[in-house]
């Protein structure tokens, strides 16, 4: 769906119990600006139910700070691991659940097509996501860890699927 709105605030979350990247863009008619990007590090050292909850807040604030029109999470990948899976889905469920709890709609993309909307191939590298990010960004040096680049890349993804009045993404 096209939004009416010339300015829109999009921010992307690459959702992790030990790293959860997050970036923040404001999308103008012609042109992405980053506003804000980084990683949530919740004390491994804490419980799992302690670090959903850091993990909750820091979205809440991070909500509360830019007012975005739009959350983008990336959607779940786990090649073999079946804990990993459930934690990293208990992560997404969480980054959710602060959204609606803000009023925010929530989209998903897979990381392919993050990769995809940035680099031009869903088989890019974690180097190559970041050397694109840096430059429709312009931004002075490399985002960095990987997960913020990975996030910044959602919320590119985000604005290039609903900036084409042909796109027909859903909210989830």
């Amino acid at each position: 769906m096209c939004e009416k709105s010339s300015s829109r605030i999009i921010i992307g979350i690459d959702p992790g119990t030990i790293l959860c990247g997050y970036g923040v863009i404001r999308a103008e008619a012609s042109s992405l600006r980053v506003l804000d990007y980084g990683c949530i590090r919740p004390p491994q050292k804490e419980k799992i139910s302690q670090r959903y909850l850091v993990i909750f807040h820091s979205i809440e604030e991070l909500l509360k700070k830019y007012s975005p029109d739009a959350l983008v999470v990336e959607t779940q990948y786990v090649k073999h691991n079946v804990q990993s899976a459930i934690k990293l889905g208990m992560a997404r469920g969480t980054v959710m659940v602060a959204a609606a709890n803000n009023g925010v709609p929530v989209y998903e993309y897979p990381p392919s097509k993050a990769k995809r909307a940035v680099v031009g191939t869903g088989r890019a590298s974690k180097k190559q996501v970041q050397h694109m990010v840096k430059q429709l960004l312009s931004l002075p040096h490399l985002p960095t860890p990987e997960d913020a680049a990975d996030a910044l890349a959602l919320a590119i993804c985000h604005r290039h699927a609903t900036h084409r009045p042909w796109s027909h993404e859903k909210e989830v």
